[in-house]
């Protein structure tokens, strides 16, 4: 795994938690599947506001785990649409982990890229409104 200390991007993030022990795996880091449902929260918040409504989560494109994470990590979400179609929305999330207080660490634990489709009232597929 690569332990490279990295700067956290200089923009704010979506998403910021701290996971709990209720988080862990029998191994005691943090379940994959709690840091996946929080990667989607995290892209669904820019295309939420991108499509001025509602969002479903239609694809995982690409996931990629790169190191555990830990309770106590303050773990933050940065997400960015890369590509918007005429109903959908792509958005490529990155995840840091700011960890060891006494001599303090971040490290990129996860990186992955998820389409969401607009909908409407009734759960129906619906037009990406033009950008403002």
């Amino acid at each position: 795994m690569n332990h490279e200390r990295v700067e956290l991007p200089d923009r704010q993030p979506a998403l910021r938690v701290v996971p709990m022990p209720a988080d862990l795996n029998q191994n005691g880091d943090v379940f994959g599947g709690w840091v996946m449902a929080q990667v989607d929260v995290a892209g669904a918040i820019p295309a939420m506001r991108r499509a001025r409504g509602r969002v479903a989560t239609v694809s995982v494109n690409s996931f990629q785990f790169r190191q555990a994470i830990s309770v106590g990590d303050i773990v933050s979400f940065y997400a960015e649409i890369v590509h918007v179609g005429r109903t959908s929305i792509t958005v490529f999330v990155e995840v840091y982990a700011e960890r060891n207080y006494a001599n303090p660490i971040t490290v990129k634990v996860t990186h992955a890229e998820l389409t969401y489709v607009a909908i409407d009232e009734g759960g129906g597929k619906r037009e990406v409104p033009a950008e403002i």
